[in-house]
């Protein structure tokens, strides 16, 4: 089965906490901190692999979560760090973040691999933060939390030209006359299911990639019929074939026909309106091609497309539309790429005065909690002397000292909140 779209949660790995330890020896009357820190979470990364052509693997499994860091530990010993979740996806896999819509990565080259979520870095154990001051710090750093996202995987074809027209108009004869691939063709009235990717081969040896994208229908552009499902396979070509069955065999005008199709691209995506586009006329083995050809010349060499007599089922005229197709793909050089326009946004933090609640456990120990305590610690890096000054006067302005002090506090007991202990030094 063809899948070609898919949608999933990944969740990078936490990563571990950093330890409070002290060192502990024979003889060693009061060892210093030697928490060590906690390990780094695992990446979520993703690799195009050529030997995949669908998006199967994902219809059943939809969560994927890489392994977290383990906590430091005593003896300035480091958590180990959490194992990497490796994802394979087809080349031409687009992934964009369900929220934004944004493309966060094009996996169009073989064996490309992508970080699209990192794991948390792990929190630093209380060996780092001994100050000449504060020379028994009973605090580390807690592990950042792994970057979660909900992804769609939208599997693109990587080709060159495209085959588009209706139903029946013969693209999937002409793909198994001028490549390698061997789709179903059959005489009944039904379409191609499938996309299907052939390799064009010249007298000169060069070559292109070629794909015979499934029977567009009016309204597809809307979600009618097949065509817009796989739409989106033809937005890397960058020549468009569009097969037109010149004899109106089904009962369709060639020209409405034509305009049908160019009328579904437009309302896509505007910018397939602007490839370099052939009409391929095919069926001129019948007699009532002749003129509705010349028709399709009349109407169409005036605005710039080429138009060219072809009979896919007898190999006529098939030579001249290929190189044809391959002078336009010489001055259409560069590949279609897919900007990565997305950026994580980072909230800033905004203190909007949540309450909070200090706790005298024992005669010695304090703790606080509260919504903007926890918001102000997650958003501050205290490690820095800018960041530890704010964290001072954010207690300050917002009553915390005093709520301490009316509650009993005295110099050199505990303070406990967001994980982390400090020992209280009134200024």
């Amino acid at each position: 089965m063809f899948i070609d779209k898919a949608k999933i949660t990944i969740k990078a790995g936490n990563g571990g906490n950093g330890c409070v330890s002290f060192h502990r020896a024979k003889y060693v009357v009061a060892g210093g901190p030697d928490g060590g820190d906690g390990g780094r979470g695992g990446d979520i990364i993703f690799v195009a692999d050529t030997s995949l052509a669908t998006l199967m693997d994902f219809r059943y499994k939809k969560s994927f979560k890489a392994q977290a860091g383990n906590d430091g530990e005593k003896n300035k010993r480091s958590g180990k760090d959490g194992e990497d979740i490796v994802i394979r996806v087809p080349v031409g896999t687009i992934i964009r973040e369900v929220e934004s819509n944004r493309v966060m990565a094009d996996m169009r080259l073989k064996e490309e691999q992508r970080v699209v979520a990192k794991g948390g870095r792990g929190g630093r154990g209380n060996q780092h933060f001994a100050t000449a001051v504060r020379q028994a710090p009973r605090y580390a750093e807690k592990g950042k939390s792994g970057k979660q996202y909900e992804i769609t995987l939208e599997l693109k074809l990587i080709a060159d030209a495209g085959l588009v027209g209706l139903p029946n108009a013969g693209k999937s004869t002409l793909l198994s006359m001028v490549t390698n691939a061997t789709p179903k063709i059959a005489d009944y009235h039904f379409t191609t299911l499938t996309p299907n990717l052939g390799i064009v081969k010249n007298k000169w040896g060069e070559t292109f990639t070629l794909a015979d994208i499934p029977g567009l229908i009016e309204g597809a552009s809307d979600g009618a019929g097949l065509g817009f499902e796989f739409l989106r396979h033809i937005e890397r070509t960058k020549v468009l074939i569009h097969v037109v069955d010149a004899a109106g065999v089904e009962g369709n005008d060639p020209i409405e026909s034509v305009e049908k199709i160019n009328g579904e691209l437009y309302a896509y995506n505007e910018e397939l309106a602007k490839r370099p586009q052939i009409i391929a006329a095919n069926k001129m083995d019948v007699p009532e091609a002749e003129e509705n050809f010349e028709r399709l010349k009349k109407e169409y060499e005036p605005r710039g497309f080429k138009v060219f007599p072809i009979s896919a089922a007898s190999n006529v005229g098939l030579t001249e539309l290929i190189n044809a197709v391959r002078e336009e793909l010489v001055n259409y050089p560069e590949d279609i790429v897919f900007n990565e326009d997305f950026a994580e946004y980072v909230e800033p933090f905004v203190d909007k005065g949540e309450p909070f609640t200090v706790t005298k456990v024992s005669d010695d120990y304090y703790t606080i909690e509260g919504v903007g305590v926890e918001k102000m610690m997650g958003y501050t890096n205290i490690e820095t002397e800018k960041g530890y000054a704010f964290f001072q006067k954010y207690l300050k302005d917002r009553g915390i000292i005093k709520a301490l002090e009316d509650a009993g506090i005295e110099q050199g007991d505990t303070v406990a909140f967001c994980g982390l202990e400090f020992e209280f030094l009134p200024s």
